[in-house]
């Protein structure tokens, strides 16, 4: 296969639709117009014979006889692409995303000292962290939040990559793991006032025999009620979560992700350590940690996110890298008229052009 054929399957691939399909019917007239010139053509051609000189035979017959036909087939393929700019095409493109806050949630529970993932987990997420933030624009903004037995936000929504190198810097580890109240913080950060923390810390608690009070998720007494969006479809803001186990306390982690997706926030899970779960001792005490998947699948796949796998240090950087590309990029619909009927102006200026130079005239 050559690049030719590379190019043209990846066109292929590309799905278009017309706003205004009803212009298409115009290229039905270019065949037409083919025709035509070929008649032209030929009758010039028959005129062209009465000369006596074979040198006026040339001179009628415009000199080289392929480039009297370049400038007319320049027309004409502009014509088909002013055509199609009048349909309206929209295509689905790779752009740049519209996405300006990214909210980091990271796991700082004990667990995260484990050495199987060099130089131990934390550390190995703390540098993947710092090299996404390098590699993003500097217009997003991001906010950092930190969980273990409880979730709070270490670094508000913030521009400044010094400010957010610092807040990882200073990760403290605790033990447990909230990683329910993780995403409802960082919606509170994105959503300041819309978000009631209150009622995530005594509304309904972990505990069966505590008193339960109202949903997390329903509004103070007098404010209206929130109205849920489509899943994925908040553009604006997304949050990245990474932990290395599995729910311990705090709000229950299907509860908060169904949140997010009433917001339309996507959720783009990493996941790091024991899948099968093992027994890590520190210090003198131990636990058992494992690595729920299937609730970090599932908390990607109702926010319309991701899950990702991380089991190195270089599985991690990657992941990350990954998640860069994902969330500066995006595929939309845009309608590309513009573009067409910019190559079509362009077409016919070189078709004028070439017409001077050559022929000394535009015909």
């Amino acid at each position: 296969m050559n690049a030719w054929d590379a190019v043209w399957q990846r066109l292929a691939q590309v799905p278009v639709n017309f706003l205004w399909p009803q212009f298409l019917w115009g290229l039905t007239l270019l065949p037409w117009l083919v025709l035509l010139y070929v008649w032209l053509q030929r009758r010039r051609g028959r005129r062209a014979l009465s000369y006596a000189s074979l040198s006026l035979v040339r001179e009628a017959l415009g000199g080289g006889a392929w480039r009297r036909h370049v400038p007319p087939a320049l027309l004409g393929l502009a014509l088909a692409v002013l055509l199609l700019a009048a349909a309206r095409p929209v295509a689905t493109l790779s752009l740049p995303s519209d996405q300006q806050t990214i909210m980091l949630a990271m796991d700082v529970s004990g667990s995260m000292r484990a050495t199987d993932v060099q130089p131990n987990r934390l550390v190995a997420s703390q540098q993947a962290a710092k090299a996404f933030l390098k590699q993003l624009p500097r217009q997003v903004r991001v906010g950092i939040v930190a969980f273990a037995g409880s979730a709070q936000v270490v670094q508000p929504i913030t521009l400044s990559r010094e400010d957010l190198n610092a807040a990882i810097d200073r990760f403290q580890l605790q033990r447990a793991t909230a990683i329910g109240s993780a995403i409802v913080v960082a919606l509170s950060e994105l959503f300041p006032g819309q978000v009631d923390l209150a009622s995530v810390t005594y509304g309904r608690s972990s505990d069966p025999f505590a008193p339960q009070g109202q949903a997390i998720d329903q509004p103070p007494a007098g404010k209206k009620p929130f109205q849920p969006v489509p899943p994925g479809s908040y553009s604006s803001a997304a949050i990245i979560l990474l932990t290395d186990g599995q729910r311990t306390t705090g709000v229950d982690t299907v509860e908060a992700a169904q949140m997010a997706a009433d917001r339309g926030v996507r959720v783009y899970t990493v996941g790091i350590g024991t899948v099968s779960g093992e027994v890590i001792g520190f210090e003198g005490w131990s636990m058992r940690v494992r690595l729920d998947e299937e609730t970090l699948k599932a908390v990607a796949r109702d926010t319309r996110g991701e899950y990702f796998y991380a089991g190195t240090a270089d599985n991690l950087r990657q992941v990350y890298e990954s998640l860069s590309s994902r969330l500066t990029v995006e595929k939309r619909e845009t309608e590309v008229s513009g573009l067409l009927a910019l190559l079509g102006a362009l077409l016919v200026l070189l078709a004028s052009g070439l017409s001077l130079l050559w022929f000394h005239r535009v015909a």
